[in-house]
């Protein structure tokens, strides 16, 4: 006897078939639920939907319903009524919960109507009772269980198949594992007290940004995460991990979300949004300002001393010339400091102390009294002589190549193509000698961002997260080549 009592109120299994993945764009086809009454009763209904869009073949292959199948079936608003009727007062339960969900919440509202279920994830449930699993999509249960599927990627069949995995879970497990793995999707966060009482309902899963607004709509925090809806509820948990969370739970009026097809998007939409908004809670991003470079041209040996610049002064045509990021003036010339001690270099000729001269031909010596770090033998000697500059040069060249900052790999700008876990959304970032110029989701899009021809501008942190993610060399990551650059890029001004 199926145990509903776990589930604290009576259960409807939805599964839906669509025109593509957007439920902003896509619309649904068909509609199969199949709903568990507290005396144990089944009922079963489906009914196709006319979507009032064509359906792709890719779809009309994969699900087997066909723009003419759908041609004479009833349109979503027909069946609005009949499908509330039977989801009213019951647990949302779907394979990946949030697609079915996200379609018909979608499909309501256009209608007029608040869809605010409880929701429960067989996805997540597999995850939870099974982890030494590592597969938990409907076709995996399937196998593993044994479950029968009368018509595979059909929205009644699919949806029964989830009612016959919930049985062999009850039949598995105790009831109090089963009620543990329930209770973590279903527990309510505690809501902000200046947050209306909807405010969490639409948050993505997946990837992407959140914004944090305070009541005259100033930006509080800026935050990204692979998992957006469960970042943003720990900043609401009850002990707050955190002073920081604290106060932005105490401040926080409005939230917003910029979802993503992966973390690279999430990290160059968080640097950019930081960088303008100046969100008072954000530290990290906001310090570029205090960053220093040290900028040389080695190729000259007869060139004065590495010069101390803010990190918006890099060009990114010459990343072969700047050495180094630091987080302020005073790091940086502990780190010329370090280096001039280990390779016996002279901190006269550095500027590091006053004093010492540079001739103007190459390998010639220099005619200066030596320095202090010479009379306790830490210098070499090109203060005074002992050695050709030429020689004292090529030492620094050596210890800076170190600290040198990456040259641009490509010719021209590229985009970076990133693809969601699902395959259903795919970004196409531009990238210009590390300058992040934005994101587009199709082809024409991109066409027509490209003969905008926006100025980039360098940041040091998109330009570590570029390297970071180009290195890895990461699967649902590709490179397509964009042609030339476009007009000289410029240093980024930062406020301050």
């Amino acid at each position: 006897m199926f145990d509903q009592s776990l589930f604290e109120q009576p259960l409807a299994f939805v599964d839906l078939e669509t025109s593509g993945a957007t439920a902003n764009f896509d619309r649904i086809t068909e509609v199969g639920i199949v709903t568990v009454n507290p005396d144990g009763g089944v009922d079963e209904w489906s009914t196709l939907v006319n979507p009032g869009v064509r359906i792709p073949p890719f779809i009309e292959s994969l699900t087997g319903i066909s723009n003419a199948m759908v041609e004479n079936a009833p349109p979503f608003e027909h069946i609005a009524a009949e499908v509330l009727r039977r989801l009213e007062g019951r647990l949302f339960i779907a394979h990946n919960v949030r697609f079915d969900h996200g379609f018909l919440r979608q499909e309501l509202a256009r209608l007029g109507h608040k869809f605010r279920p409880r929701l429960l994830c067989t996805v997540k449930l597999s995850r939870t009772l099974y982890p030494q699993q590592r597969r938990h999509n409907l076709d995996s249960l399937i196998e593993r269980h044994q479950l029968e599927c009368g018509a595979r990627h059909r929205a009644l069949g699919d949806a029964q198949v989830l009612w016959q995995f919930v049985k062999v879970v009850q039949k598995e497990f105790d009831a109090g594992v089963i009620a543990n793995a329930i209770n973590i999707q279903l527990q309510t966060p505690t809501l902000p007290p200046g947050l209306p009482a909807d405010a969490l309902e639409d948050l993505p899963y997946g990837p992407g940004v959140y914004l944090f607004h305070d009541e005259r709509n100033a930006p509080l925090y800026v935050g990204k995460s692979v998992k957006l809806r469960s970042r943003v509820l720990s900043h609401f948990a009850g002990d707050h991990s955190s002073s920081k969370d604290m106060r932005i739970s105490q401040q926080v009026a409005r939230i917003e979300c910029i979802e993503t097809a992966g973390e690279l998007g999430a990290l160059l939409t968080e640097a950019c949004l930081v960088k303008q908004l100046l969100p008072v809670h954000n530290r990290m991003l906001r310090r570029s300002q205090d960053l220093c470079v040290f900028l040389w041209s080695p190729g000259e040996l007869s060139s004065d001393a590495p010069k101390l610049a803010r990190a918006s002064d890099i060009d990114p045509l010459h990343l072969g010339d700047t050495f180094g990021v630091f987080r302020s003036k005073r790091k940086a010339l502990e780190a010329l400091q370090a280096i001039a001690d280990e390779y016996g270099l002279c901190p006269q000729l550095l500027g590091l102390e006053p004093g010492g001269t540079r001739p103007a031909d190459k390998g010639a010596n220099i005619r200066n009294r030596p320095c202090f770090a010479h009379q306790i033998h830490k210098c070499r000697g090109a203060c005074c002589g002992k050695e050709t500059l030429a020689a004292h040069n090529l030492r620094l060249l050596e210890a800076l190549t170190k600290l040198r900052l990456k040259a641009w790999p490509y010719k021209g700008r590229i985009g970076i193509r990133e693809s969601s876990e699902d395959a259903q959304r795919t970004d196409i970032h531009v990238i210009d000698h590390w300058c992040y110029l934005g994101t587009v989701r199709s082809e024409p899009e991109l066409f027509d961002h490209l003969a905008t021809r926006m100025q980039p501008v360098f940041d040091i942190d998109t330009y570590r997260i570029l390297i970071r993610f180009l290195e890895r060399k990461r699967g649902n990551l590709e490179i397509v080549p964009l042609g030339e650059s476009a007009t000289r890029p410029l240093a980024l001004e930062l406020p301050g």
